[in-house]
């Protein structure tokens, strides 16, 4: 999903405010508004792909799964993940998340530095976050950054692999996470 930045500060109060009667959804960093663009299909794709059993998985349980305009509130800025998990019933605000368990972002070509950085960075200092997961949208790899006793470690999943989410004591083949996705061939 490309970014457009805009030299537009605004309060925290004004963001929310207009975020709610906006055609475009605005990412919020420290007063700076971010425009967030349209999505490619293999975006769409993966991103049906991983809520949908995510979603099945906890039907039953305290947690709700959001997909694309349910934002995060870390520190003073404001992030649209992909997929975001929480299961905090005190969390309750109407348009954001605070206490998220797991967050999911596609990457693209536009969003993969800022996802791997800026965002990583930030949802890593949520105390309720346990999992980062990112996908890449064009070829059959995943990055899970999971909280440790030490920090936060990194594990890596290609073909035929499973990606365990111990936050919702979910396993997932990445293969089916990528069904009908068209990916790059690896020349």
């Amino acid at each position: 999903m490309p970014i457009v930045k805009r030299n537009v500060k605004l309060s925290v109060a004004e963001y929310l405010e207009g975020e709610q009667y906006s055609d475009i959804r605005h990412e919020y960093e420290r007063g700076e508004v971010v425009a967030m663009v349209g999505a490619s299909r293999n975006h769409g794709r993966l991103v049906l792909n991983i809520a949908l059993p995510l979603r099945q998985h906890l039907d039953e349980s305290p947690c709700e799964v959001f997909v694309t305009d349910m934002k995060v509130h870390v520190d003073d800025c404001f992030f649209y993940p992909d997929v975001v998990v929480g299961c905090d019933a005190d969390d309750d605000h109407d348009f954001y998340l605070e206490r998220p368990v797991l967050i999911v972002e596609v990457l693209s070509e536009t969003t993969a530095q800022r996802d791997r950085t800026v965002k990583r960075l930030a949802y890593q200092r949520i105390p309720t976050l346990q999992e980062y997961l990112l996908l890449e949208q064009d070829r059959l790899r995943a990055e899970l950054y999971r909280r440790g006793e030490a920090g936060w470690d990194l594990a890596l999943y290609g073909p035929g692999e499973q990606i365990r989410l111990a936050s919702i004591d979910l396993a997932l083949a990445l293969d089916h996470l990528y069904r009908g996705v068209r990916l790059k061939s690896e020349d």
